[in-house]
């Protein structure tokens, strides 16, 4: 989500469809001006080679997280304050931010070519890893703790986590998990048109299993393999059917923008942030808020920030605000925060490339994606598709629709590099049928022997 910093209750009232739709007509863009906006989660631990014990840290503590945020001011970034708590910072590579147990996040600033995201990424990890060295704390890429218990873990000091937290439980039974022990990579991509963003919203959806497949990095729960090569992904299952999942009405006919506004009305509340604090409207109704009867706030209507912070409480595999959000891939290392947005550019920003991806998925039935949404966080790209093959299968086919749609981008660095390089680690994935968690558990069963610490020897 987004972090807030004012109120915005001086705005225009929400008031029709067409206030509701605003933020997703706003978003379309001439191919010209498409960018790349790229989100990367890490897990912070405190290094025993530092003196520490393999925790997260708390946020207060000396070196704690709020340490962490405060040091990176040396490189430009500016604290964001909550109740006075610094909670983000932001700066000209976008903004850094806290998850709810203090996984540390960029939301990367929206840019014009793989290139530049992945030197944004570069120059991030290498600030942190500097403040980290000072501060005796490690960061892991993973898509999950490895080792943590919820209780194990920190709150952070941001108001709408507590509101979250009190409600998750109420509505499915892992919902504290995705927030506390959880890390994802995303990324964000524009659209010319209603029309546009459809294709390229049902694309997404249809082959995020793939994503998820490919990016699979959570194979230990508390120490021991779970079952899964994505629990991160699985955990979504059981967190909030009102706010997840595959979303069968973006492939019926009709669907574009109002679709989506209601669609996000059924969606039940979080919150609304009045005067720098966060307001409890867990599972109120936004239609009620639109006609002046929320409960919490009787009298008062919805502003466009309001609406804005609704849009980003739906957690789907795909997400649209004013863009769109790639969300099935695990967390990971530097390589593949780079490779998730280079798969999806390659598909989405390239008109043959878009086409060519959606002849592969137009046929399939909602209950074959449905399958293929459940089969990949278990089985990755053993996974039966629709028509016969595997995962593995597909994605050599969805793989060299990336290529050909980066290569006719011509986005070149300094040294004339064209952007399909950033596609090596899936293309070796591919090749030898084995993701980033079938890895790390032939590690675990072989020269770990078991010892699942071992993985914090091989973070970022």
């Amino acid at each position: 989500m987004s972090t807030r910093e004012a109120s915005g209750t001086d705005e225009p009232i929400i008031e029709s469809m067409g206030d509701l739709t605003a933020p997703m007509r706003a978003g379309e863009k001439p191919k010209a001006d498409w960018r790349i906006g790229t989100e990367h989660e890490k897990l912070v631990y405190k290094r025993i080679d530092a003196g520490g014990d393999r925790r997260a840290p708390s946020y207060d503590e000396e070196c704690g997280i709020r340490d962490l945020l405060m040091g990176l001011r040396q490189f430009g970034w500016e604290p964001i304050e909550e109740n006075g708590h610094v909670i983000a910072l932001k700066g000209k590579d976008g903004a850094v931010s806290l998850e709810p147990a203090g996984q540390l996040e960029l939301s990367g600033a929206p840019l014009e070519t793989l290139h530049e995201t992945c030197n944004e990424t570069g120059r991030h990890l290498a600030q942190v890893k500097e403040i980290g060295e000072k501060c005796g704390v490690g960061y892991l890429g993973l898509g999950m703790w490895p080792d943590k218990t919820r209780a194990e873990l920190p709150v952070m000091p941001k108001g709408r986590y507590e509101i979250m937290m009190n409600h998750m439980p109420k509505v499915g039974n892992l919902g504290l998990d995705m927030m506390l022990r959880t890390c994802t990579i995303q990324v964000n991509l524009d659209y010319s048109s209603e029309a546009d963003m459809v294709k390229k919203f049902r694309v997404g959806l249809a082959l995020q299993p793939l994503a998820t497949a490919l990016f699979a990095n959570s194979p230990f729960t508390e120490g021991k393999p779970n079952g899964y090569l994505s629990y991160r992904s699985h955990i979504w299952s059981d967190t909030d059917p009102h706010r997840t999942g595959m979303l069968p009405f973006v492939f019926e006919d009709g669907f574009g923008y109002e679709r989506w506004a209601d669609y996000m009305l059924d969606v039940p509340m979080y919150f609304v942030f009045r005067d720098g604090k966060y307001i409890d409207a867990a599972g109120l109704s936004f239609r009620d808020f639109i006609d002046g009867k929320l409960s919490v706030l009787p009298g008062e209507r919805p502003t466009a920030s309001d609406w804005w912070d609704h849009l980003s409480t739906a957690f789907p595999e795909v997400r649209l605000k004013s863009f769109l959000e790639m969300r099935g891939a695990d967390g990971g290392p530097w390589s593949k925060i780079c490779a998730l947005p280079a798969l999806w550019v390659g598909l989405l920003y390239d008109q043959g490339a878009l086409d060519a991806a959606w002849d592969l998925v137009k046929d399939w039935s909602m209950e074959e994606r449905e399958a293929l949404r459940n089969d990949a966080p278990k089985i990755g790209l053993d996974a039966k598709i629709p028509g016969g093959g595997t995962m593995q299968n597909l994605g050599r086919e969805v793989l060299n629709i990336a290529h050909k749609g980066l290569a006719a981008r011509g986005r070149l660095n300094v040294s004339g590099d064209n952007e399909t390089g950033y596609l090596e680690t899936l293309d070796e994935i591919i090749s030898t049928g084995k993701v980033p968690a079938q890895r790390l558990l032939d590690a675990y069963y072989g020269e770990w022997g078991e010892d699942v610490s071992q993985v914090y020897k091989h973070s970022f």
